[in-house]
């Protein structure tokens, strides 16, 4: 099968990323991590009126319909600017609450994500939210069975994150129990999909902004009276990284048209393990320069291993592909 965007996801896609472009999203992510969630707040509402969040809210709870494939361009677009916030997070609650049907908490909470009035997280599997403190809704799937679904009121304990933008808290199962049975396990099920799949895409954002970052760099950067960048192991370097990028995106795109567990754990390992390989590689050849705070690269150097394990890490991802063969 031949899979080419058409021209409405293009100008989506190219829509979302002059907006973004022209927004200081670095500034923003540095505020974030400071605790000022203001500039984060005003740059998320932007592209929330872009209608990025209702793509995964069905049309009858005022979202887009779910187009899992939309979310992804979206997503690397926010990976590609580092917009801070628990986006991936408000998407994988929208489709948890979607889960429940026409019960009240799903009609109370969906118009508000969809809309992006609304910031939610959601606990993963390590026991971590995102952004909980920031966050309008703290969602907590919890039982033995994962069967019983919490509105939490208290975000829990901080806890330190390699990447100080990703602000991770540990909330307890308490507050207001919104829904049990099994369609909870069947809809946190899914929201854990869809997290991995918009995971997979905002990694692909990072990888491909730490190298052109890379490549923009070792063009200026001189040595022994010539660009760093004209040297035959850098060039065989940076190529290696756009191969796995490049590489990795059709399988991003395979996963959202399928939505199988095992494409989106194939796209989650592609991925993440091209983010990374792009972080080294910008760690690098950026020298002595590389690894500090005040350089802006930063904010993406410290997300890609963050990313490449969040809801998935590749043990796991690469342990459903063997389970399935």
């Amino acid at each position: 099968m031949r899979f080419l965007l058409d021209a409405e996801q293009r100008e989506f896609a190219r829509t979302l990323e002059a907006l973004l472009a022209a927004a200081d999203a670095p500034s923003a992510a540095r505020a974030w991590a400071r605790g000022d969630h203001a500039p984060g707040r005003a740059l998320w509402d932007r592209f929330a009126k872009a209608g990025v969040f209702a793509l995964a809210v069905p049309d009858e709870s005022e979202g887009a319909g779910r187009l899992p494939l939309e979310l992804t361009l979206a997503f690397e677009a926010l990976g590609r600017h580092a917009v801070p916030g628990p986006a991936v997070e408000t998407v994988a609650a929208s489709v948890l609450l979607a889960g429940l049907g026409d019960a009240a908490p799903a009609q109370a909470w969906l118009p508000r994500l969809a809309s992006g009035g609304a910031l939610a997280t959601l606990r993963g599997d390590g026991g971590y939210a995102l952004d909980a403190d920031v966050a309008d809704a703290v969602l907590v799937v919890a039982g033995d069975t994962g069967e019983e679904l919490w509105l939490v009121d208290e975000p829990g304990p901080a806890v330190p994150s390699h990447d100080p933008v990703r602000r991770l808290f540990a909330p307890a199962a308490r507050g207001d129990l919104l829904a049990r049975g099994p369609h909870v396990a069947a809809a946190a099920g899914e929201a854990r999909a869809w997290a991995a799949l918009a995971t997979a895409a905002q990694a692909l954002g990072v990888g491909r902004a730490l190298l052109d970052r890379t490549v923009a760099y070792v063009r200026e950067r001189r040595q022994f009276g010539v660009a760093v960048g004209s040297f035959q192991a850098v060039k065989h370097r940076l190529a290696d990284v756009l191969v796995a990028l490049e590489f990795a995106r059709p399988l991003v795109h395979a996963a959202a048209l399928s939505l199988d567990p095992v494409d989106i754990a194939m796209a989650k390992v592609a991925s993440g393990e091209a983010a990374c390989a792009s972080a080294r590689a910008a760690l690098q050849l950026h020298g002595a320069i590389g690894y500090t705070d005040e350089l802006e690269l930063s904010l993406w150097l410290r997300k890609a291993r963050p990313l490449r394990d969040a809801w998935g890490t590749p043990a796991s991802c690469r342990a459903r592909i063997v389970g399935a063969s």
